[in-house]
């Protein structure tokens, strides 16, 4: 298990840009896929982007694809989500996630590590 934190989140007019950043610590962070979920109120969590922890492969939702980009500098042991134009119903609680070997994960099941989340406002 890695421990997990998000910074970033924040109010955003529509249209705008955050880049949203998920710290890891532990041993062998390059060894995760590293993945982002979305969750809004009264709504079931998401799925949003992931990226293997070997090739750099990355993969996102629909919802969101051609905006939102992920990536990771396992140097650093962190991970990025860098969203732009925002869009009032990409409001949501944003959840880092960590998956250990596996190499496209995508369900919550797939991810055994979970940061406490950081908040996106996308106002109108």
């Amino acid at each position: 298990q890695v421990q997990l934190v998000e910074s970033g989140g924040g109010l955003v007019s529509a249209g705008g840009s955050l880049r949203l950043s998920c710290a890891g610590s532990g041993r062998s962070f390059s060894s995760y896929s590293m993945g982002w979920f979305r969750q809004a109120p009264g709504k079931e969590r998401e799925f949003v982007a992931a990226i293997n922890w070997g090739s750099g492969y990355t993969y996102v939702a629909d919802s969101v694809k051609g905006r939102f980009t992920i990536s990771r500098d396992n140097a650093k042991n962190t991970v990025y989500l860098q969203m732009h134009d925002l869009k009032p119903e990409d409001t949501a609680v944003y959840y880092c996630a960590a998956a250990l070997g596996k190499a496209r994960p995508e369900t919550e099941a797939d991810f055994g590590s979970w940061g406490q989340g950081t908040q996106v406002t996308v106002s109108t």
